[in-house]
């Protein structure tokens, strides 16, 4: 997993671990989500990946748009 850079200081994304047609997001509770392009779409998921690979935004994104359109929770 890659750690998220929070620019905001404020996430509670600690990690992510990005593939072609996956995200994988670990919170700081210890849960981990993986979003797909069939779960989440595949607009919503490459803007996931934009913000994980920005270091900011990426919670605020998924509460206000994918919070429950995860295809399986890993943790």
């Amino acid at each position: 997993m890659t750690p998220y850079k929070n620019l905001s200081r404020t996430s509670g994304v600690v990690a992510y671990e990005i593939a072609p047609d996956s995200i994988e997001v670990e919170f700081d509770d210890g849960a981990s989500y993986l979003y797909t392009e069939k779960s989440a779409g595949a607009s919503n998921l490459e803007r996931m990946k934009d913000l994980a690979e920005a270091g900011l935004g990426l919670s605020t994104f998924i509460v206000r748009h994918v919070r429950k359109a995860y295809a399986t929770r890993l943790r």
